[in-house]
């Protein structure tokens, strides 16, 4: 069994056998035409980004190509992504430029090789997931602010100029570069954008897809094109003649730059392993096989990153255009990454004198696209969807500024300080009516709050009667000192203050200096559900009660809701049909913990199904039909309780024979519990709670058989889509219990589900469980969660 992108599988063996299972393996060799069709595509789409992202970094050109060999081999053969491909990464760039020109290059060999041993170490220690606690804000701002630097940077390349020391001399020398360099360099640049955003957006010919050729590999060869037939004297590729001359192995630093080398290897190991891990989970979406393996990603990534850094090249990561290419291009195992690794490798050894034709003006065109497309508009409106855009901006704009550590540094310090702001927002409601106040108090109530609070009490006239709901999940010791002093103060000048604590009681353990020790969860559903009514609230009328209720589910529940009920407006699809009996204590979503659409709900007085009668009982009955045949539900439910009233007056033998008009209707009703135990004669003696417990539930099973006298429900379960189970809650002891046909008793729910988290994703798994026990456990496991 997969599990998903925040999961983990234990790394058994040693990485040889690993090695060797992953590339035997049925599943590398599943998809082999579609994944080497894709491997070409990833291959044309590297070749040239490579070789920019060398250019920007101030590394050999021929380290781009090492690493994109690299990434694509070792991290296809160690990694834990299906698709995702691996190589030199602009999001690096920045890191990697500072380092070379810090220490030299092979210095930041060596610290590549470093960066990828801690990588590893990462893995091994099962930490990946940790990346996914950075703000998604933090990390696209970082990527933005990379990429603004290198599209400036590049721009002035392409201008015919050379880049200044930071993105803002880099501004602000622009227009210098724009009035004087005017040379065929420039035409080659400006061709190579134009190219790509032209062929971008070309559309379908018949057949013919141009848009299947990467952009990215047109642009560039338009550009080579161009310059060779016009025969400019422009800048071009320069690479070795052999692997030989172009290895260039790590080296020691000089011992007084060993601090700064510890910083480069940590800065560069959790930049690569954030961006390759975001990576992946992003590129998930795109297909629908096995999820990604974070600490097995991780460790492959660190695997790639040694070996490029001892063979001299660049840093790898994950990269987000290889990886998009390659699933588009219908690639689905790890074989697409290491064949595209290959072909790079074939292209350095026998085609390096077509390589060379490329002029450098035309790479730079392409990192300056590359650079903007960074600054993600999709990712920004997102941001803005969650308020969130302030960290996204703080955190670009000090990238440029400051640098990308600082940068990064500076976004994560504001994101904390606005998930503090959202985790202790509160809000006041106040009600005025017939003199009597009515405050609501939720959230977390903290000393941020204090002043807020503390103005709307005061705001309350002297002698006033205050009904104050604290429907809080926290409160501090500022935010208890103020309530209860001016409690205190209202109560002397002849008011009356009615303190009802919805959740925890915050108040009244803090008055006996014994407040809980952390913050406690707030309840699902209504804030007040669950709270037991103050005597007051039962003086007026039911109709009154009703519509308080509707007031507070608007305040507390409706905005919590409103996504959900706007997607179900249109359409329901609910998994069961829960078919209970009218019982005011049996509340089917609550001991089933489901929500709304989940369940296609049938309540009637004894939770009974009349047997299948051309012209009978037609509410049941077009209930049954329109469930089963229209809504296509895999799974019917019939729920009985215990201390079931319906029950009872079977046992006291209710009978249609009775002759009290008030009760015929009920009496016949019954009838459908079954005739041999609806009408025995009446008794004087009242039934044991236990009689009308085993009535109950001999009357769910009676109900499952009327059930399968439904045409379209015997059609249905006798071909396996539909499954039927009985279900049996015990007031008292508030369990559930279900069916085992086999032993033709009711059995306690499965420990496994009983155990398992209670989470939002997954607070309620199927309840459509039929068979014996064994059968049970399996259908309950089989379950997916259904919100």
């Amino acid at each position: 069994m997969h599990k998903d992108a925040q999961g983990t599988r234990s790394l058994h063996g040693s990485v040889t056998s690993r090695v060797l299972g992953r590339l035997s393996g049925t599943q590398l060799l599943s998809n082999v035409p579609g994944d080497f069709a894709a491997s070409l595509v990833v291959f044309l789409v590297a070749v040239p980004l490579s070789l920019g992202i060398a250019v920007a970094s101030g590394a050999p050109l021929i380290a781009g190509l090492i690493s994109a060999a690299v990434g694509g081999i070792v991290v296809g053969a160690l990694g834990g992504s299906a698709v995702q491909v691996s190589g030199p990464a602009a999001g690096l760039t920045i890191v990697v430029a500072e380092i070379i020109h810090t220490y030299g290059w092979p210095v930041a060999c060596l610290i590549t090789m470093l960066a990828g041993v801690v990588q590893i170490a990462l893995g091994a220690f099962r930490v990946a997931r940790a990346a996914l606690a950075i703000s998604p804000a933090v990390t696209h701002g970082m990527l933005a602010g990379i990429g603004v630097t290198i599209a400036l940077a590049q721009l002035h390349v392409v201008l015919g100029g050379d880049p200044q020391s930071s993105p803002v001399a880099n501004l602000a020398e622009l227009p210098h570069q724009l009035a004087h360099n005017h040379t065929p360099a420039v035409v080659v640049g400006v061709v190579t954008i134009g190219c790509m955003l032209v062929w971008s957006r070309l559309p379908d010919i018949g057949r013919l897809r141009p848009r299947q050729v990467p952009s990215a590999l047109v642009a560039v060869g338009v550009a080579t094109a161009l310059a060779g037939f016009m025969g400019w004297p422009v800048e071009r590729v320069n690479l070795p003649e052999s692997m030989a001359d172009a290895w260039s192995g790590p080296a020691l630093p000089h011992p007084d730059q060993a601090q700064g080398v510890v910083v480069s290897v940590a800065t560069l190991a959790l930049v690569a392993s954030v961006a390759s891990l975001l990576s992946g989970i992003a590129v998930d979406r795109m297909h629908d096989g096995r999820r990604i393996r974070l600490n097995r990603e991780l460790i492959g990534q660190g695997a790639a990153n040694a070996t490029s850094g001892a063979l001299g090249g660049l840093p790898v990561a994950g990269v987000i255009v290889r990886s998009t290419a390659n699933a588009r291009a219908g690639g689905r195992t790890p074989l697409s990454a290491i064949l595209h690794g290959v072909w790079v490798i074939l292209l350095v050894a026998l085609f390096t004198p077509l390589v060379e034709h490329i002029p450098m003006a035309a790479l730079a065109g392409l990192l300056v696209l590359i650079g903007v497309q960074m600054v993600n508009l999709a990712q920004l409106r997102d941001l803005r969807k969650h308020h969130e855009v302030s960290v996204y901006l703080v955190t670009m704009t000090g990238v440029l500024l400051l640098g990308l550590m600082e940068g990064v540094l500076v976004g994560l310090a504001l994101a904390v300080l606005v998930s503090l702001r959202r985790l202790t927002r509160m809000s006041v409601l106040t009600e005025e009516r017939d003199g009597r106040w009515h405050i609501v108090v939720q959230g977390s109530l903290t000393f941020l709050g204090v002043p807020r609070v503390t103005d709307v009490l005061r705001s309350i006239p002297a002698g006033a009667q205050v009904d104050l709901d604290l429907h809080v999940d926290f409160m501090d010791h500022a935010a208890f000192e103020s309530i209860h002093a001016w409690r205190v103060d209202h109560e002397r000048s002849g008011g009356q203050v009615d303190i009802d604590e919805v959740h925890e009681n915050w108040y009244e353990r803090s008055t006996k200096l014994d407040a809980p020790a952390a913050k406690t969860l707030l309840p699902r559903g209504l804030a007040r559900s669950w709270a037991r009514r103050r005597s007051h609230d039962d003086t007026g009328p039911v109709s009154g009660l009703l519509l308080a209720g509707a007031r507070e589910y608007h305040a507390s529940t409706t905005e919590r809701m409103r996504t959900t009920m706007r997607r179900l407006a249109h359409c329901q699809q609910p998994k069961v049909l829960f078919i209970s009996c009218a019982d005011s204590r049996l509340v089917p979503n609550v001991i089933t913990a489901s929500g709304p659409g989940d369940l296609f709900t049938v309540r009637n007085i004894g939770n009974l199904v009349p047997p299948y009668q051309p012209n009978s009982d037609d509410s049941v009955g077009a209930a049954i039909e329109y469930a089963v045949t229209v809504l296509e539900v895999p799974s019917i439910v019939v729920c009985g309780h215990s201390h079931c009233t319906a029950m009872q007056a079977l046992l006291e033998g209710t009978s249609q024979d009775t002759g009290d008009a008030e009760v015929g209707q009920l009496a016949r009703w019954l009838h459908h519990a079954g005739p041999d135990r609806a009408f025995q004669p009446a008794s004087e003696n009242v039934p044991s709670a236990e009689a009308v417990g085993q009535m109950s539930q001999a009357n769910v099973v009676r109900q499952l058989e009327n059930l399968l006298s439904y045409p379209v429900v015997r059609r249905r379960f006798e071909a396996g889509t539909l499954e039927l189970t009985g279900m049996y809650f015990d007031l008292e002891t508030s369990r559930v219990q279900i069916l085992d046909e086999q032993a033709q008793r009711f059995v306690p729910v499965p420990e496994e589900v009983l155990s398992a988290p209670e989470s939002d994703s997954q607070a309620h798994k199927g309840v459509g469980v039929t068979g014996t026990a064994e059968e049970s456990e399996a259908a309950v496991k089989r379950a997916e969660p259904t919100h």
